[in-house]
């Protein structure tokens, strides 16, 4: 996985009020990089729901009480906290990501907001460094196209699951759209299916609410 924050690239998807942000030059991901206020401006813009549909994505999962969700590539806890609020008290969120920054952000908020589910790690680039046995749901949003070692970054999730757990994919369609990364960048649908077959799981349900993105639910097996 790239050093950038796990959640870089959301950033660049955030769109300006009113109409979706077009697709941001290497340039501009480079300077967002740079200055992580301008990340989390951009990553919490209220007109970014818009497209994502972070509550509906959260209703499509039909999580339940007392599950385990690792949200990889958290960045500003944009899903982390909705899943803590669909886990409740019984359940956790661990919030994943690999920028010191968008983990003190977090961290903030969890104190500032008085969550008490959520754990934020700040991970490697190549291992959520989470514990065996120990998710339910693994949410990867905007970030696979980040990781470089996917093989491995898979068979490392794969142990950290829990029986019957699922890894839930939604990233950008690979085609050129107003948001989103270059198409260059992209990991197109079919190729991430071959993926998590190769691996070991097979898709168990798909959703096509999203504009842009696809969503994909994957199960063992």
């Amino acid at each position: 996985m790239k050093r950038a924050t796990l959640a870089v690239l959301a950033v660049l998807l955030a769109p300006a009020a009113g109409s979706p942000q077009q697709a941001a030059t290497p340039e501009e991901m480079h300077r967002r990089h740079r200055d992580p206020e301008a990340m989390i401006r951009a990553l919490e813009d209220p007109a970014r729901d818009a497209y994502q549909k972070p509550d509906e994505v959260v209703a499509a999962l039909s999580l339940r009480r007392g599950d385990v969700v690792a949200d990889i590539g958290a960045g500003t806890g944009y899903f982390a906290l909705r899943f803590a609020r669909a886990v409740g008290d019984t359940g956790r969120v661990y919030a994943v990501d690999i920028s010191p920054e968008m983990v003190r952000h977090m961290n903030r908020r969890i104190r500032d907001e008085g969550v008490g589910n959520v754990v934020t790690v700040l991970a490697d680039p190549d291992d959520p460094l989470l514990p065996e046995a120990s998710v339910d749901w693994f949410v990867i949003v905007d970030t696979w196209h980040h990781i470089e070692d996917r093989e491995g970054y898979l068979r490392r999730m794969k142990n950290m699951l829990r029986p019957g757990g699922h890894i839930v994919h939604i990233d950008f369609q690979k085609r050129e759209m107003p948001v989103g990364p270059p198409v260059s960048e992209k990991v197109a649908r079919d190729d991430l299916v071959r993926q998590m077959a190769a691996a070991g799981f097979h898709l168990e349900r798909e959703h096509d609410f999203l504009e842009y993105q696809y969503f994909l639910v994957f199960g063992p097996g």
